[in-house]
């Protein structure tokens, strides 16, 4: 498989082993029949990165094969949206000619979005001038002439020049409703949008019926949390990185939805502030006893929960749970299943070829929580 091919008549077998693999790894479990999400199996990834390499006067995107680390010439990425795809040409035809913009070029990150809009930033082993802004401008100008709603930024050491934005607004339509999610360049974003809707309109469906409030940890940029609030009276929702911090506040106000509520922490503070073992002054303004939450959703980076937040989950009668690494889901079950059943699985096909899953699970407490 290089970049430019995808084997796509194998995209059902490689499902299926999924599909399996899961299934395997989840025997442990007393778990309902799976839910499998399928991905598009062209064209679905939103981000991509490519370093460059120079061959005297010319330039190309390459990737390094992850086995060999041979060099791969990439002009095109199957794997990457049809935007994506359109704006790698773009982008080399115009570098080339420019030695200021080509020059110590080593990587082009691009991020773009089903609504039509794109970021590129371009990283340099070099200091970032004031000629190499006018350069840039000129190369941004030249791609909107031609069509490209898109925003560029310099990256090198300890520098960053924005031109004009950092960010994409994304617009995904989620059970009958549009929602906008502001997307900041450099930070965490979900990869596949359509299979993002998918689990967006699977945890909607979850979570139909909930009472009380949602309490989610790990929230980014508001992905999940904009999307369940209409299953919700109120939504609390932690997260500890800055700019995504900042996109959630946004995207709340852009959506107009005024029941969910963000704290800048991390999972790991909100545990030791709900067990009284640290006192956080980011909590101030927020009565937490105002909140009745039912329901805790987490979408926890691979490592999956620490034992002190696990112990937290626990007391909780629903958990919504999000895996991008099922072992360490697994690990987590091991103790969540002596108090909750598994009374959903999903597997979202997020990486199709390759050997990562998403999954999700709902676990519904046995008896009333302590």
């Amino acid at each position: 498989m290089t970049p430019e091919t995808l084997p796509i008549d194998n995209y059902e077998n490689q499902l299926t082993e999924k599909t399996e693999r899961l299934k395997s790894l989840m025997g442990a479990f007393d778990v309902p029949a799976m839910e499998v999400f399928r991905s598009q199996p062209i064209h679905y990834r939103m981000r991509a990165e490519f370093r460059v390499w120079h061959q005297g006067d010319d330039l190309y995107h390459i990737m390094f094969d992850q086995q060999t680390k041979e060099r791969i010439r990439v002009d095109q990425f199957a794997a990457g949206s049809k935007l994506i795809n359109q704006l790698m040409c773009a982008v080399m035809d115009a570098l080339r000619p420019s030695p200021v913009l080509r020059g110590k070029l080593f990587q082009l990150d691009y991020l773009s979005t089903l609504s039509g809009e794109a970021v590129i930033t371009l990283i340099y082993h070099r200091p970032l001038d004031d000629e190499w802004q006018q350069h840039a401008v000129l190369l941004r100008d030249q791609l909107r002439e031609q069509g490209f709603k898109v925003d560029l930024i310099g990256r090198a050491t300890k520098t960053k020049i924005c031109l004009d934005r950092d960010y994409v607004d994304e617009r995904l339509p989620v059970l009958g409703r549009e929602l906008t999610y502001r997307q900041i360049e450099n930070s965490f974003t979900q990869p596949n949008a359509k299979v993002n809707i998918q689990m967006l309109e699977w945890a909607l469906s979850a979570t139909a019926g909930s009472t009380g409030d949602l309490l989610e940890l790990y929230c980014g940029n508001g992905n999940f949390s904009l999307a369940l609030a209409r299953n919700f009276d109120k939504v609390l929702a932690t997260e500890i990185a800055k700019p995504s911090v900042e996109a959630a506040q946004y995207n709340i106000a852009v959506n107009h939805i005024e029941n969910v509520e963000i704290i800048r922490m991390s999972a790991e503070e909100f545990t030791q502030a709900m067990n009284g073992v640290r006192q956080f002054t980011r909590l101030k303004d927020v009565d937490l006893t105002d909140y009745d939450c039912e329901t805790i959703f987490v979408d926890p980076p691979r490592s999956g929960l620490d034992e002190a937040t696990v112990r937290l989950v626990q007391g909780y009668p629903r958990i919504l749970y999000i895996s991008c690494n099922p072992q360490t889901l697994c690990d987590n079950l091991n103790t969540l299943s002596q108090t909750h059943e598994i009374t959903r699985l999903a597997l979202f096909d997020q990486f199709p070829y390759t050997r990562h899953m998403e999954c999700g699970v709902l676990l519904t407490a046995r008896t009333s929580p302590h």
